[in-house]
């Protein structure tokens, strides 16, 4: 896939808050892109994709928000936009690799090897995190990685705060009997 940089999708100059956290409406894209560009790849990695993938998905993302961008750029929060494309992209990412492994396995004749499905890191966590439901790795990756509070959770997730809270206290739990976490929950 051809890497492209806001230059190359022609962004236009606009009012930019100084601040990295608050966006002016009318934010140019190429402020927009070099800030939100290492997060979103951040977090497709984290959502279980190899480097070299979240680094495409995230960059299809910005591509969405790039042919959309009077639309988008005018929102509140793009970022909460750009994010939400993000998780879907590696969601539907995930379940297609999913897909072709069966599908390969139902041609093999003689099915002896699986190979190890690609992980975001070789820590131990984030191996764990990548074996959760796709809402429930999410919030996790955008609590832990992004340290987003659970009403941005919920509004990235299109769903309650109260929602977005039983995704993180059972994606806690559930890592927490794989990791062997000691006591509570919370600790993880």
């Amino acid at each position: 896939m051809q890497a492209f940089t806001p230059s190359t999708l022609g962004a236009s100059k606009a009012m930019v808050d100084s601040s990295a956290t608050t966006v002016s409406v009318g934010e140019d894209f190429d402020s927009f892109y070099r800030r939100e560009f290492p997060s979103m790849v951040a977090l497709a990695s984290s959502l279980g994709a190899s480097p070299q993938v979240a680094e495409d998905l995230a960059q299809d993302a910005m591509v969405k928000a790039h042919r959309n961008w009077k639309k988008i750029g005018q929102y509140d929060n793009p970022g909460t936009w750009v994010r939400r494309v993000t998780i879907n992209l590696a969601t539907s990412s995930g379940r297609r690799k999913t897909s072709e492994l069966k599908a390969k396995m139902r041609l093999r004749s003689t099915a002896t090897y699986v190979p190890p499905m690609s992980s975001p890191s070789t820590e131990p966590v984030w191996e764990a995190v990548a074996e959760l439901p796709a809402k429930q790795r999410a919030a996790i990756a955008l609590h832990y990685l992004e340290d987003r509070p659970v009403s941005q959770i919920a509004e990235i997730l299109e769903c309650s705060p109260s929602t977005a809270k039983v995704h993180l206290h059972k994606a806690r739990t559930r890592l927490a009997e794989v990791l062997g976490a000691e006591g509570s929950p919370s600790n993880v």
